[in-house]
């Protein structure tokens, strides 16, 4: 369980992801850093992480959502990253209620982690069909750096759905110039029309949304 009364220790909040309560876990799915670029490889600016959850339709109201997030794997340079991505089923072409969460290696997808908190979300929802191309251009940008705002960027998510799929771009503060910026090189990244309706949700908000659940535990959102 991810205890909320402790959210500077990540330690303490990864191990508790290698085990749920089913205890069904297996050694694959257990967090793990990113190894040491080998020589020759091209570090990144940042090591990263690789989650994965699929929303269940079932006992909604008794699932917490860190419960569902599964450790994919995690990288520290440019071919460490392409190795993974090359073997992961893209997008457009998952069944199901499914998200991909790319963040920065030491940040879980919680709205209540420390990096997190203070901050927000660009959010764009995508006809079916373009969220495998945008994820791939959106994380591009992210890991190449190309928003240009410091260590704002937290990471990223494509959430998968039956009627439309969403992208959104976690950053750490609601700096409006911050805020502004990221959402100009998302419009570019992503050659979006002029006219694309895009949102910025602040974390607190989104807590405030499902307040109904803050007296229990990160239930899903």
């Amino acid at each position: 369980m991810l205890q909320k009364d402790n959210p500077k220790n990540m330690n303490n909040k990864l191990e508790t992801m290698k085990a749920d309560d089913s205890g069904d876990k297996d050694d694959e799915t257990v967090y793990r850093p990113a190894p040491k670029p080998e020589e020759g490889e091209h570090p990144l600016q940042y090591n990263y992480t690789l989650w994965y959850s699929k929303r269940s339709s079932n006992n909604k109201s008794t699932v917490r959502y860190d419960q569902n997030l599964k450790f994919i794997s995690s990288f520290a340079s440019v071919e460490q990253f392409w190795k993974i991505y090359s073997h992961l089923v893209r997008p457009g072409d998952v069944a199901g209620n499914v998200d991909y969460h790319l963040f920065k290696d030491g940040i879980l997808p919680l709205w209540e982690d420390e990096a997190n908190k203070a901050g927000g979300k660009w959010i764009l929802r995508l006809k079916k069909g373009l969220s495998s191309r945008c994820w791939e251009n959106l994380i591009m940008a992210m890991l190449g750096e190309q928003f240009m705002v410091g260590d704002e960027i937290c990471g990223a998510v494509v959430t998968v759905r039956y009627q439309d799929d969403i992208l959104s771009l976690w950053n750490r503060t609601n700096d409006p110039a911050v805020t502004s910026r990221i959402r100009d090189v998302l419009q570019r990244v992503l050659n979006l029309p002029p006219n694309t309706i895009m949102e910025y949700k602040t974390h607190t908000d989104s807590l405030k949304d499902h307040s109904s659940f803050r007296n229990t535990d990160l239930f899903y959102r």
